[in-house]
């Protein structure tokens, strides 16, 4: 009961350390949402509306993606950024920017399946329109995207949800660094596992609570999309 009360006032004060932590992972969360957003979202879209050979395989596979250990991801990227690795003269590694790699390699075939279904089940729906309008490739796709805008940041959120949850693939590649490298669930498991519990849980309840907040924009995106669909 005394960890509680503790962890409450380090988020009610506003604790300067706690507070750090949250803001790092935010960041690094959002870069890579936003990063794995411009791969995905077109991407996706591609393979909604491209007949090539080896389609269904490719969709396959990126279905397949969308539950990559993260730990596997992790070392993979540590293997390109090491010293010895094709990237290894980016001196990226046990970098913020090497979590935001890391998190984008994870978030981009989420993005990229959901947008990948979205497209498609209204390109089933517009075909014939799109088709009589004489809309070009370019066209289909710029109309399709603003048309599934709501559902779209609603995959937006749930490749955040996945990132800000992480912690296999970040801990890898950013070494979990005081100060520099720290986000919320490596600190919830080092502090844990030291034994500091209001630290921990905390950052447990912050995180939490953004997770509750993802999914509430999720919802409110939803009601959005069909109410503009009524």
């Amino acid at each position: 009961m005394t960890g509680d009360v503790s962890a409450l006032q380090l988020v009610l004060s506003g604790d300067p350390g706690l507070f750090a932590i949250v803001r790092l992972s935010l960041l690094i969360s959002l870069s890579a949402v936003l990063f794995a957003g411009l791969i995905g979202v077109p991407v996706g879209a591609f393979i909604a509306l491209t007949l090539f050979p080896g389609r269904e395989g490719v969709i396959v596979v990126l279905n397949a993606l969308m539950g990559l250990p993260p730990v596997v991801v992790g070392l993979a990227v540590f293997l390109a950024l090491s010293r010895s690795g094709p990237l290894g003269s980016w001196g990226l590694l046990f970098t913020p920017q090497a979590m935001v790699i890391a998190q984008t390699v994870l978030v981009a075939p989420i993005i990229a399946a959901l947008t990948r279904q979205t497209i498609e089940d209204l390109w089933v729906e517009y075909r014939d329109e799109l088709a009589a309008m004489n809309i070009g490739p370019a066209g289909r796709v710029a109309t399709l995207v603003w048309d599934a805008r709501f559902s779209l940041v609603t995959a937006l959120l749930a490749g955040f949800g996945r990132a800000a949850a992480e912690v296999g693939a970040i801990i890898v590649v950013g070494g979990n660094i005081e100060g520099f490298t720290r986000t919320m669930t490596t600190a919830i498991a080092l502090e844990t596992s030291k034994g500091d519990l209001p630290l921990a849980i905390g950052l447990g309840i912050v995180l939490i609570f953004i997770v509750i907040l993802i999914n509430a924009l999720a919802w409110a995106a939803r009601r959005a999309g069909e109410r503009t669909a009524g």
